[in-house]
């Protein structure tokens, strides 16, 4: 279990991406849905993993339930889009895991999606262990794609299990994770394929990001709620997708990615 090596040699590599790019920033946001991204590294140094989790029920354990939805179309466009905008290497597919896998220490970026449905995520206690042990040593896990307050509440009467000591707090909108690699103006309410008008999909009207931190401030675990990023790196190519919500979303993702592999 060597997280904390990978985190330091990623961070170290990532701060020079960082510093020799500084002074394009304001240029090198694309028309992402108008350009060809450029192939992944199969050498690459950023692996975008996924969880594989079970739901309470309908049909969730051991299938393709919530947590495989958008894949795998959203994770090779975010990989290319990464590619592109940062110059970070990256590595060709996607990966799968579940938590309880010990797999999941060789990489400090974890993605998950949909945890509202089906009554929530159910987490075995080898599960619970395995994610505790993670972000406390450094990793980092972005929940994406889960709407209004009955999805909020199967979240969270779930999530709590990890961390039943530590608060869920709302981030404000001038977090530095908003700001650490491209200016954006804190949460952004993404929506689906099929909303071009962006109307809530629930019963709350705005986009709002959480998080649970560590001992010294650091976001474990990130929270995107009534947004749905996923979408807009499904969708990059997609005529009915609005361009402006997709590049959102992938200035959004790799704000997230820096600043995971730099704190």
């Amino acid at each position: 279990m060597i997280l904390h090596k990978k985190l330091y040699r990623a961070g170290l590599g990532l701060v020079r991406t960082v510093s020799a790019m500084a002074c394009a920033l304001v240029l090198c946001m694309p028309v992402l849905a108008q350009v060809n991204l450029d192939p992944p590294d199969i050498a690459g140094e950023f692996a975008f993993v996924r969880v594989q989790y079970d739901s309470y029920y309908q049909g969730g354990f051991g299938g393709y339930g919530p947590w495989s939805v958008d894949f795998p179309d959203a994770d090779r466009n975010f990989l290319r889009g990464v590619a592109r905008l940062s110059n970070i290497r990256v590595m060709p597919e996607p990966i799968v895991l579940r938590l309880d896998d010990d797999q999941i220490f060789e990489y400090p970026f974890l993605y998950a999606l949909e945890m509202g449905r089906n009554g929530g995520p159910y987490f075995s206690p080898a599960e619970l262990s395995n994610l505790r042990e993670y972000l406390l040593r450094g990793g980092f896990l972005l929940i994406d794609d889960f709407w209004g307050t009955r999805e909020w509440q199967a979240f969270e009467n779930s999530f709590t299990a990890v961390f039943p000591e530590r608060e869920i707090v709302r981030l404000p909108s001038d977090h530095e994770i908003f700001r650490v690699y491209y200016d954006t103006e804190g949460p952004q309410m993404i929506p689906a394929l099929g909303n071009p008008e962006n109307i809530p999909e629930r019963d709350v009207a705005e986009a709002s990001v959480h998080a649970i931190l560590d001992d010294d401030g650091r976001i474990m675990v990130l929270i995107n709620w009534n947004t749905d990023m996923g979408d807009g790196w499904e969708h990059t190519y997609h005529p009915r997708y609005p361009t402006r919500y997709a590049n959102m979303a992938y200035q959004l993702g790799l704000n997230y990615l820096i600043y995971s592999m730099t704190h």
